[in-house]
């Protein structure tokens, strides 16, 4: 087991079917705690969902002119079949806004019948893409094509839903929706603009109502209180509005057999099938985490590949009934978790209540006007474009591959703005490689210097080539590689320079941080030692053969005092005479794996560096006989003066494990004693009362990473503790960090300002932006 320390091979944890309870349990569990079961909490949940999901479905299904009936269909299939089957518990299915403009063009060019065929292929093709565990991989598309799309979709919604708000028609496509939306307000009715302009008004106050009325009224949905409202106000005012037409189930159109070019069905079910399902695992993704951010939650946690085969299903039943597309909603999921929903029953029950309403309440349905509805759906739009996601995508410079995705949308449709928006991606990506900035020049002590800066890929080697044709014949040459990667291109194009170069009595050095890691044939990447990789890696063939006596650390120390000590002479002497001055006292594990001088690129004299098993910080008091780590807090705050302390967990810590695993009763070797340091991070991560830490906006992947995150938070709140950090913190001397370091990812992660949230964010530089133009 990859740990930092040993643990017990065997232990009643690891008997199946036993499991802490404080672990989470694994995705989709089963247990008998999990079972479909209804509950109070459950039953009122699904009353407060159905109330939402009902005025929604109707809305979009007059938002692509089909059968009413089928958006109720799909409601209560989505909501019954989704729910029993899906990964995730509190995710509500049913008709989706993303799915609208997509469902909308399909019904224009096939009509209803082969609409419902595209949507049972589409369904199966979901549940071939679950079994073949492909839901992580669709995650994977970039998030400025992902929201971009959403955005692009919600802008033509907004688009079309105001030509009914405004007492007219949409027309076939967003274009032609805005070039029609003059002459619509040309001819602008007063009934339908005023209904809609009290459905808007009514959405955005309702859940800003003050006092203990407002609060007690804020309990009903406001797409429920809006809707009713506008009903109630239009059958006195304005008795003649268009209202809802809801057919006897008599006339319900079934699917037939389905009519059109093959190239155009093989489209249209990708297209449902993409939209469908990045919709759906997004939605689990947030409503999932939603969800375990809610105090005391005992919901098992999300499984994606389960949730596409759940959606699958659920579109292909929906389909065969004569229903709308379905996809998981984070408005309905996000509202079935405010609720206080804790298991599938909610879900399942509130399909329930739609099939009943669709049945029995048909005559109260049909007193909505479609100004209401239309006035709803075009607000779902206009929050679809969601400026959070701008911020976000603007500040990683993808903004043009977010608008790309959103013009593209617009203009072209869901399938194709999603292809521009990957090939827009691919561009800049392209583009960012090709900013390469490579100069030559002579130096004052007469060598030349070549510097690199960014990555040598192909496309900068005739750059390369050019500027190493302006070297002198013969002269002393340095080549500065400022890159972390280097193609085979590159690299013959270089090898080959300087084998011509030395060839007419020149000299070449290369230094930087490609010299070593550049992408050279396996012959050529054993002729000399690699920096920062394990003894094992180290090759030095052209070196003449050393003792060892077959110990690799006196290879190393040799290795050392040949290439290492030269460079760093001269600063080693400087410390010798001046004493260490370390600006930051950095607490991690005695784990392997963690090089602190590589992974924070510090170097003699930088970091004042404790190491123990878990990176623990026992509390005052609690030292045990073992008071190393305190005498090294207060020597690095009261005599180095440090400015400030940075304690770094890491993935895989077998101290965690071992916390994990242990039982009570275990005999106390020196092991569990010091481990007992640690005990405090394992009560605070059962404590259901706290937010879970999270990673990067995620959640941690398993219990271990849970606790090695957690483990962070709770010794900075050890160390605060120690009254010499106390004492400099209140001074406004001393500085509290919190890293956490995956090993298998070679990324490291800082703990935010707003530690209350316990969010580890990645931390990395791109070479590329950096480089002037």
């Amino acid at each position: 087991m990859p740990a930092c320390v040993p643990t017990r091979a065997k232990t009643p944890a690891h008997r199946p079917g036993i499991r802490r309870p404080h672990a989470p349990p694994p995705s989709g569990d089963r247990s008998p705690r999990h079972r479909f079961r209804i509950r109070g909490a459950d039953l009122s949940a699904s009353i407060t969902v159905f109330l939402l999901a009902v005025p929604m479905s109707l809305g979009l299904a007059v938002a692509i002119d089909a059968p009413l009936e089928a958006s109720l269909i799909a409601a209560g299939i989505g909501g019954i079949v989704a729910g029993l089957l899906g990964g995730s518990p509190l995710l509500v299915s049913g008709p989706s806004a993303g799915l609208t403009v997509v469902s909308a063009e399909i019904l224009q060019t096939y009509g209803w019948r082969t609409s419902c065929v595209i949507t049972v292929c589409a369904g199966l093709l979901q549940v071939a893409l679950g079994s073949l565990k492909a839901a992580r991989s669709a995650l994977a598309v970039s998030p400025a094509i992902v929201h971009g799309t959403l955005a692009g979709i919600g802008a033509a919604i907004a688009l079309a839903q105001l030509h009914i708000v405004l007492g007219g028609s949409p027309q076939s496509s967003a274009v032609a929706n805005a070039l029609a939306l003059p002459g619509q307000l040309a001819q602008v009715g007063p009934a339908e603009p005023l209904i809609g302009a009290l459905t808007l008004a009514v959405l955005l106050l309702w859940p800003r109502l003050p006092g203990r009325t407002g609060n007690a009224l804020r309990r009903i949905p406001a797409a429920l209180a809006c809707v009713v409202i506008a009903t109630g106000v239009a059958a006195f005012a304005a008795p003649r509005i268009a209202r809802v037409e809801l057919p006897s189930w008599n006339a319900h159109v079934l699917p037939g057999m389905p009519h059109g070019p093959v190239l155009g069905l093989t489209t249209a079910v990708l297209t449902v099938t993409l939209v469908a399902s990045l919709e759906s695992l997004l939605s689990a993704v947030a409503v999932d985490r939603l969800a375990s951010e809610r105090p005391g939650s005992a919901v098992p946690r999300v499984d994606l590949d389960r949730e596409l085969r759940g959606q699958g299903i659920a579109n292909a039943v929906s389909g065969l009934l004569g229903g709308m597309p379905v996809s998981g909603g984070a408005v309905r999921g996000s509202a079935n978790v405010r609720a206080g929903a804790t298991g599938r029953a909610s879900t399942v029950l509130h399909g329930v209540w739609v099939l009943l309403a669709a049945g029995l309440l048909v005559t109260v349905l049909e007193w909505i006007p479609l100004a209401a509805l239309a006035a709803l759906v075009m607000m779902v739009g206009i929050q679809m474009v969601n400026f959070a996601h701008i911020r976000n995508v603007h500040k990683h410079r993808e903004f043009l591959v977010y608008v790309a995705s959103v013009g593209g949308v617009l203009v072209l449709g869901v399938l194709q703005g999603v292809v521009l928006g990957i090939a827009v991606a691919v561009a800049v990506a392209l583009h960012r490689l090709s900013r390469t900035r490579i100069t030559g020049q002579q130096e004052a002590d007469g060598t030349y210097l070549v510097r690199a800066r960014g990555q040598l890929t192909f496309l900068a080697v005739p750059r390369l080539t050019r500027t190493l044709g302006h070297v002198p014949q013969g002269a002393e040459t340095i080549v500065e590689l400022d890159g972390s990667f280097m193609d085979h291109a590159a690299f013959e194009a270089l090898q080959g320079w300087q084998d011509a170069h030395h060839a007419q009595g020149g000299s070449v050095r290369i230094t930087g941080r490609s010299a070593g890691r550049s992408a050279e044939p396996d012959s050529a990447a054993h002729t000399c030692c690699r920096p920062w990789t394990p003894w094992r890696n180290h090759h030095c063939h052209d070196q003449p053969p050393q003792r060892t006596h077959g110990h690799p650390l006196v290879s190393g120390l040799s290795s050392f005092q040949r290439n290492t000590a030269p460079l760093v002479r001269d600063e080693l002497a400087r410390l010798a005479r001046e004493g260490q001055r370390p600006q930051q006292l950095f607490i991690t594990c005695a784990d392997s794996r963690l090089v602190t001088s590589m992974i924070t690129s510090s170097g003699p004299g930088d970091l004042f560096t404790v190491r123990n098993i878990g990176n623990l910080v026992p509390k005052p008091g609690d030292e045990g006989g073992d008071e190393s780590v305190a005498a090294a807090i207060e020597y690095a705050v009261d005599i180095l003066q440090v400015q400030s302390i940075t304690v770094c967990g890491h993935s895989g810590c077998g101290a965690m494990t071992a916390l994990l695993t242990t039982t009570p009763g275990s005999s106390m070797t020196p092991l569990r004693r010091w481990l007992r340091h640690g005990l405090p991070s394992l009560e605070r991560m059962g404590n259901r009362r706290r937010p879970w830490a999270r990673i990067a906006g995620r959640l941690p992947a398993d219990a271990v990473e849970q606790l090695c995150l957690t483990n962070v938070v709770q010794q900075l709140e050890h160390l605060r503790r120690h009254e010499s950090v106390a004492r400099a913190l209140a001074a406004g001397t001393l500085a509290l960090h919190g890293m956490y370091f995956h090993v298998g990812e070679a990324q490291a992660y800082l703990l935010s300002a707003d530690d209350h949230e316990e969010v580890f964010e990645g931390v990395g530089v791109n070479l590329l932006e950096d480089a002037p133009a």
